[in-house]
């Protein structure tokens, strides 16, 4: 990659880089690829607004999220090390899942971009209907 790439696409040089998800068979890939999936960024996102969480707070605050679901993402995030899960020696125990420094630093990433989609949401919305409407159902 030439410095004018660099500077461009604020990529490292792959020289310089030990991981790269551009790559096919790179393990930074699917990591990339799970944390990408809209169940994980917004756990990571809900748990960096509201801070520690039981299991049936994050299902709220994670709409339309299902059981399986934000068990699988919440195992997901635990397994990366951005997530702790911390179970309480209570009757009945007590799970609290928090967001560890690498989390942290993670959802500190996406949550501007959950915001900006907040703002541009009626703009995006208006151009699909504009497509949709240029490219009859069947042209798509």
């Amino acid at each position: 990659m030439t410095t004018e790439e660099t500077a461009r696409t604020g990529a490292e040089p792959q020289a310089e880089r030990e991981h790269d998800v551009f790559a096919q068979l790179c393990p930074s890939r699917e990591m990339f690829a799970e944390l990408a999936d809209k169940w994980s960024l917004l756990i990571l996102m809900s748990l960096s607004a509201c801070g520690p969480q039981r299991f049936s707070e994050l299902q709220r605050g994670v709409g339309g999220v299902s059981r399986k679901m934000l068990t699988q993402s919440l195992r997901n995030l635990e397994r990366s090390g951005l997530v702790l899960r911390t179970v309480f020696p209570e009757t009945p125990p007590r799970v609290v899942y928090d967001l560890r420094p690498l989390g942290r630093e993670l959802a500190e990433l996406v949550t501007p971009l959950g915001h900006w989609t907040e703002r541009r949401a009626r703009q995006m919305l208006a151009a699909r209907e504009e497509f949709d409407a240029a490219h009859p159902e069947g042209s798509r």
